[in-house]
């Protein structure tokens, strides 16, 4: 066969140098399946094991297809609703009722069609003042019961905007700079609120990295062209700065993401992936 005929082959993916472990698929199909099977196993593994699962999800646009997959996919029909503890790992500070409102997304197709115990969904009280004292304090009332050595989040689920930021921890935003220097009688924290010119309005409740690097098991979605490029800089900051551990969490948050004694899992598709 001459030269010219020969069909050239696609280059093989590799998976970006990242903390944790890459799960690279084709497809965004793929990505999310395998991150499905990951949460499907440890849901069964925790309620049997512990009595209840305790799941951390965020909103936007990456996650959705996830949530329904897990709603109309009969594969996942196993997962132990009546069992599971639902938080928000983010939201904005709007009406419950409001488009923008990550607690509305994932009451409409996780909350009302699961089973889950309404009294098992817990929605951040986003317009109160004290909205974040208020839910870590539900959230450690709730894992408190679990007992001893069982006291965290089991399973969180995060995605990675085009700044870097994850859950709504942004570059240099009030919450994600008071990690490193925690205001007096708020070290440790779990919820912060995040304000300010450094948070895309409108302000948030979020997580921090404190509880979620408490966690058992973090799964990052990253899906799509879109997010090749932040992909390079995060892994380039990780090549670069990783064996002294010493990485720019204020410039791209999502480095913060390090569980203390977990698993960190980054799902992403061909498309994501850099070059």
């Amino acid at each position: 066969m001459m030269s010219e005929d020969l069909i050239p082959l696609e280059p093989r993916m590799v998976a970006p140098k990242l903390p944790g472990k890459v799960v690279l698929r084709d497809t965004a199909d793929d990505a999310i399946d395998a991150l499905a099977a990951d949460m499907l196993v440890q849901a069964i593994q925790c309620s049997r094991q512990i009595g209840d699962f305790q799941v951390a999800l965020s909103g936007g646009s990456t996650p959705l297809p996830l949530y329904r997959r897990l709603m109309y996919d009969p594969t996942y029909r196993q997962l132990p609703w009546g069992r599971t503890h639902l938080w928000m790992v983010d939201d904005r500070r709007v009406a419950m009722d409001d488009e923008r409102s990550n607690y509305r997304q994932i009451e409409e197709l996780i909350v009302q069609h699961s089973g889950i115990p309404v009294e098992q969904a817990h929605p951040m009280e986003v317009l109160e003042p004290d909205a974040d004292t208020r839910y870590e304090r539900r959230l450690r009332e709730v894992l408190k019961r679990r007992g001893a050595g069982h006291e965290r989040l089991d399973f969180v689920v995060l995605g990675m905007g085009g700044d870097g930021h994850t859950a709504s921890l942004f570059p240099h935003s009030p919450a994600l700079l008071a990690e490193a220097n925690p205001p007096p009688g708020s070290r440790g924290a779990l919820v912060r609120i995040n304000a300010g010119p450094r948070v895309t309005p409108p302000d948030r409740v979020t997580m921090t990295l404190e509880a979620i690097n408490a966690a058992r098991f973090v799964a990052v979605l990253v899906i799509g062209e879109s997010k090749r490029k932040t992909l390079e800089k995060v892994s380039a900051a990780f090549v670069a700065n990783g064996a002294s551990g010493e990485l720019p969490v204020e410039e791209l948050p999502i480095l913060g993401v390090r569980p203390r004694a977990g698993e960190l899992r980054w799902y992403m598709d061909a498309e994501a992936c850099p070059r």
